[in-house]
């Protein structure tokens, strides 16, 4: 599984049988610190993101198995939507969107150590 951002939308009036009723999606491969890492490609959306959205994809042959009983031609699909990244790091996480969110104690929750 990777990370990615997704940047736009693909429209495909004739394709696969098995696409039809699919959306396809452009993202962006992107590092868990939000910046772009490798080539945007398309993906199938198996989960209903937007435009914006950070998204959890796989690629290859593990990118059919999200629309099974369903036999899909697939490279690459969406399999997630990313809620925030945590980076490991002493004050707080990665937001999506990458500004950094506030420490657990200032948003009202309990800090967990691990």
């Amino acid at each position: 599984m990777q990370l990615a951002r997704v940047v736009g939308s693909v429209v495909a009036t004739v394709k696969d049988r098995a696409l039809e009723r699919r959306t396809l999606l452009l993202i962006q491969p992107i590092a868990p610190s939000g910046a772009p890492a490798g080539a945007a490609l398309v993906a199938i959306d198996s989960v209903g993101v937007g435009a914006g959205e950070e998204v959890i994809f796989v690629k290859g042959r593990e990118a059919a198995f999200a629309f099974l009983p369903d036999q899909v031609v697939a490279d690459a699909s969406i399999v997630g939507k990313v809620d925030s990244v945590d980076l490991g790091r002493e004050g707080g996480e990665r937001a999506s969107n990458g500004a950094r969110r506030a420490p657990p104690s200032r948003r009202g929750e309990r800090a967990v150590k691990k």
